[in-house]
């Protein structure tokens, strides 16, 4: 008789089951996403197709924003890769409705609804609070490098710029001369007054590139200068403070901390000198490098290669403790996390409504201003002052802060409770950019601009909350507790035992024991071993060496043997024998 196989024909009518519903499982995460579109209000998509009716049909932004939702969430974030999983994966498939959507179609509805794409952060925020995913007990607060679309190689700094604005000048100045050369050539031969030809294509191209190196070398300098200006104001302001009676020139400390030294605020004045100096440098020559491909991003450090540089942006993230939902996403053009403090604080409690009781940072955040900023009164602020922990009763750097802020942080750090709250930054934040950047594989932005980039990283950080979304409503089922492994002798040995010794039997493998019977219960489980002694051996009552005893099977004993019973009733006595070397009385 053949082996019966399950029918594959292709040509069938119906590959598919007929309803989209069953084609994944309910705890899927596609269906989740589609379930929870219905909680989202997508107005905004629908405002900016308002018409007449006229025109061909255009695709449905829920079904768009399900497939950017559900991609984001997957690690499939290229619109080409969007566009073919429509056709071979199934998941995409369910949430386009079985439909194909071109790969064009997707880059323009995300680039022209990446704001009210990234408005959607406030609305599963919501969901996820309703939800009892975010509490604010301690929220941690940390920045990442995100690649932009660009390459390093596309950056020229302000002296190159100006070498090659040189240069094209030349190139320009000798075309238009062989230009109007040519000009009079051709006035000579064919008279003057003709139709002029159109402009060379070589002079052309040479003039679009010195406009763009122009263009490039002013918004350097309107840059550097708007930067000195400002320097400048506060400068003017500090000034104005100390010079007037009523104004201190240094914000007086509450009375639980002391009040700055003499000191620290001449370390403050000559900061502030050094800084209006080097912004006067930097205005006669910038030394930022100017980007043509996305000229918003900037050269940063590569924090996984030292002394190695990247285009990028730098991606802030506030998350919870409690199921380590982000709770703010901003991008930043500045290289470090410095000032990022405040707004990151400020935008928790935008975001939330309240602020968080613990607000955890590492040493890059580190700033006496912010730390004094009124937006941080009522939150507990653990941020170190140093990138390592002083030994107790070592000697600080000469470049540490030692201000009074500096001093008590270190004092809260090093109780147990300070120790506590700051130890659990690490397990916050840091799983979040390992499963955007690990897990799904994002370490590039699809768009360029900052506000274009900031829509897309606010959206990024949508599909995390949404996971985490997913996980509490569909949990995984915890694993069995493994059973302890023995080694293959002792078990073979065990297994022995079990077959020999009658008052030793499971009753899970031999049936139910009798409340009356002298059996003792075996906790032994697994399939009962195989008996090497034949069954004549047994009947016939003749004793066998095992380990030293000797096991006869009396007139009483019951052996299970292929699953049935056998009893046998000896009539001769028993007899005394020697057995290897050892009289037993059997």
């Amino acid at each position: 008789m053949t082996k019966r196989f399950r029918d594959c024909n292709l040509d069938q009518m119906f590959v598919l089951p007929p309803s989209f519903h069953k084609w994944l499982p309910e705890n899927h995460l596609a269906p989740f996403i589609a379930d929870v579109m219905d909680e989202l209000d997508l107005a905004a998509f629908y405002a900016k197709h308002e018409g007449d009716g006229r025109g061909r049909a255009a695709c449905d932004p829920l079904m768009m924003t399900r497939l950017l939702l559900y991609g984001y969430c997957t690690g499939v974030t290229s619109s080409r890769r969007i566009e073919r999983a429509t056709y071979d994966d199934l998941a995409f498939r369910y949430l386009a409705a079985n439909q194909q959507v071109d790969h064009a179609t997707i880059a323009a509805f995300r680039r022209e609804h990446g704001k009210a794409l990234a408005d959607l952060f406030l609305q599963v925020l919501r969901v996820c609070e309703k939800a009892g995913l975010v509490k604010l007990g301690n929220v941690a607060i940390d920045g990442t490098k995100i690649l932009a679309n660009a390459s390093t190689r596309r950056s020229v700094p302000y002296k190159k710029l100006q070498e090659r604005e040189k240069y094209w000048e030349k190139v320009i100045a000798d075309l238009l001369a062989a230009a109007e050369q040519t000009d009079t050539q051709e006035d000579q031969r064919y008279g003057p007054g003709q139709p002029a030809d159109p402009l060379p294509p070589d002079l052309a191209t040479a003039q679009s590139r010195l406009e763009k190196i122009r263009q490039a070398i002013a918004a350097l300098e309107r840059e550097a200068r708007e930067h000195l200006e400002e320097l400048e104001r506060q400068a003017q302001a500090q000034k104005q403070a100390a010079a007037s009676k009523d104004a201190p020139a240094v914000p007086e400390a509450p009375a639980d901390q002391a009040k700055p030294s003499a000191a620290n605020r001449s370390r403050q004045r000559d900061k502030a000198k050094k800084q209006l100096k080097r912004a006067r440098q930097n205005a006669d020559s910038p030394a930022r490098q100017y980007n043509f491909v996305d000229p918003d991003s900037r050269v940063m450090p590569d924090s996984r290669h030292k002394k190695s540089f990247v285009q990028a942006y730098n991606a802030q993230v506030a998350a919870d403790s409690h199921a380590q939902v982000i709770v703010a996403a901003a991008v930043t053009q500045q290289v470090n996390d410095k000032q990022q403090l405040v707004p990151m604080i400020q935008a928790v409690k935008g975001n939330t409504g309240r602020n968080p009781d613990v607000a955890t940072a590492d040493c890059g955040y580190w700033g006496t201003d912010s730390l004094l900023d009124s937006a941080l009164e009522g939150i507990e602020i653990l941020v170190p002052p140093d990138a390592q922990p002083p030994p107790p009763g070592g000697s600080l750097p000469a470049s540490a802060p030692n201000n009074a802020e500096a001093q008590q942080m270190r004092a809260v750090l090093a109780t147990d409770a300070g120790r506590k709250k700051y130890g659990l930054r690490k397990t916050i934040i840091e799983p979040v950019f390992g499963q955007i950047k690990e897990g799904r594989n994002i370490r590039r932005f699809r768009m360029r601009g900052l506000e274009l980039v900031s829509c897309e990283w606010t959206f990024i950080c949508t599909t995390h909350n949404l996971l985490k979304l997913h996980k509490h409503r569909y949990p995984k089922p915890k694993p069995q507790a493994r059973t302890k492994r023995t080694k293959r002798g002792e078990r073979k040995q065990r297994e022995a035992n079990a077959a020999f010794c009658s008052h030793r039997r499971s009753p899970r493998r031999f049936g139910s024991t009798p409340a009356y019977s002298s059996q003792r219960a075996n906790r032994r489980s697994g399939p009962p071993p195989t008996n090497r002694f034949s069954i004549f051996d047994k009947l016939s009552g003749r004793p066998r060496a095992f380990e030293g005893r000797v096991i006869r099977h009396g007139s009483a004993s019951r052996n299970h043997v292929s699953g049935r019973s056998v009893s046998a009733v000896h009539a001769e006595p028993a007899t005394s024998k020697s057995i290897a070397g050892d009289a037993t009385t059997v």
